[in-house]
């Protein structure tokens, strides 16, 4: 049985405490005001006196006063005057009309940051669990003593999944505006979301979230307790019926995903749709999934846990992350081609927003994402590497963290982003509650499934 150290545990909270102080920190700080954002741009240097210009009837003014005449102004000199005053009015209220739009970037970066952060922790979870359902439903014979490795970890899909619907809630009550389509303000103005209003409406909105939620949770409860119930059956029976959940769960995990995507991510953009949108999600929470997998099986192993597990099994999850990582470069290039060559208004303002204001990460997160793991991956040796897997795995999060932001952030944020103390701290504290959720799950069974019928195959295996 493993058992949690006390450094782990440690770490974790530590992780959590100070995450929490600076998502605190994040929101206090953030302006309130339209005063607070003028002295913001100031402090940083970027602010402009708005001077009244001097007219030439104030020069002639000065003048006769000091003639001591009276001043009568020309009709033309009044003109001048009064265009002069008009455009220090329009300049004053461009001014104004910009600062209230940085207000409104500014306010919401905190809750992006949280919204990125929780939902790529639980991305994770999900990935796991689609990953997991994969393996039953293919009966493979080498992935059965990584079987208690991926139930731990989808033990966060709980409580994350219940994270990103407490944010969605919020969203939907107008505590935060993540979601543009949700302003009514906003939609009587804008005929494009009107027109959308059947399917992106609050009610409904959050009525398909639960449903994702729930049939997700419920897919994970029933399969780990047939798999606990298999360590003492004395037949296949728990895991025939495990072997049916998964073939189902499958057809409603690829039907509810692409949905997912649709409602928690896509509709930031309202405007802006993509039919490979679902996949491209998919493919990006996989690959990290995998990753993961990869990473705490390594760790055990190096804690003398998991002695069950050898250098063919990580080379077979290297496979993975390597082989997705492909495919999701595969779906991102064929997004990215199909709407740029078209040269659709409403579909590339997409990439015109993220090329325009977030050029290095959305392209840096392009290269993370294919170029560090086909130089690391490529060669079959590396991929029994334990230090070489855990490397490249780091780098695929990373860069998946960094999909994910720049999938939110332009649509949240715009061009007021900047990686700060809200972004780390959320990363702090998601990555923290994930530690202490995954490993303390992995303390309440046995590492190794007992009854499994591929056990001995699983154990044996090599390549």
């Amino acid at each position: 049985m493993y058992t949690l150290s006390s450094k782990l545990k440690l770490f974790s909270i530590i992780l959590m405490v100070v995450g929490l102080i600076g998502l605190v920190y994040g929101f206090i700080a953030a302006p309130s005001s339209i005063e607070d954002v003028r002295e913001m741009v100031a402090h940083d240097g970027h602010g402009e006196v708005m001077e009244t210009p001097v007219t030439g009837q104030l020069e002639d003014e000065l003048e006769d006063d000091e003639e001591g005449f009276d001043f009568v102004p020309s009709e033309h000199q009044l003109d001048t005057e009064r265009a002069d005053e008009n455009e220090h009015m329009m300049a004053e209220d461009d001014e104004l009309v910009h600062l209230e739009h940085v207000l409104h970037q500014l306010q919401n970066k905190p809750w992006a940051a949280l919204y990125v952060a929780a939902f790529f922790f639980f991305m994770i979870s999900l990935g796991v669990m689609a990953f997991y359902a994969v393996q039953y439903a293919a009966q493979a014979g080498w992935s059965p003593v990584l079987f208690r490795v991926m139930e731990g970890i989808t033990s966060y899909l709980l409580p994350g999944s219940l994270i990103v619907f407490v944010l969605l809630l919020l969203s939907g009550l107008h505590l935060n505006h993540l979601f543009v389509w949700m302003d009514p303000e906003v939609v009587a103005h804008d005929e494009i979301i009107q027109n959308k209003s059947g399917f992106l409406n609050v009610p409904f909105f959050l009525i398909r979230a639960a449903i994702y939620i729930a049939g997700w949770n419920l897919f994970r409860y029933f399969m780990r307790r047939n798999s606990l119930r298999q360590d003492e059956a004395t037949d296949n029976v728990w895991y025939k019926k495990n072997f049916k959940l998964a073939a189902g769960f499958l057809v409603f995990f690829i039907v509810t995903e692409s949905m997912m995507s649709w409602d928690w991510i896509m509709s930031v953009d309202p405007h802006w749709f993509s039919t490979l949108f679902g996949w491209y999600v998919f493919a990006s929470l996989f690959v990290s999934g995998i990753t993961v997998i990869a990473l705490v099986t390594i760790y055990l192993k190096s804690r003398g846990f998991l002695p069950f597990v050898n250098d063919s099994h990580i080379h077979d999850l290297a496979k993975f992350m390597f082989g997705i990582s492909i495919f999701w470069t595969y779906l991102w290039f064929s997004q990215f081609m199909l709407i740029w060559y078209s040269n659709i208004p409403e579909e590339v303002t997409y990439f015109v927003s993220r090329i325009e204001d977030y050029n290095l990460v959305f392209f840096g997160m392009v290269a993370i994402n294919f170029l560090f793991p086909v130089l690391l991956l490529m060669n079959s040796d590396f991929k029994r590497v334990n230090w070489f897997v855990v490397a490249t795995g780091i780098v695929i999060l990373i860069g998946h963290y960094l999909d994910i932001f720049v999938m939110i952030m332009p649509a949240t944020v715009g061009e007021s982003w900047f990686i700060g103390i809200p972004e780390l701290s959320a990363l702090a504290f998601f990555g923290g509650l994930f530690i202490f959720v995954v490993f303390s799950n992995l303390t309440k069974a046995p590492l190794l499934v007992k009854r499994n019928p591929f056990r001995k195959e699983s154990e044996h295996y090599h390549y």
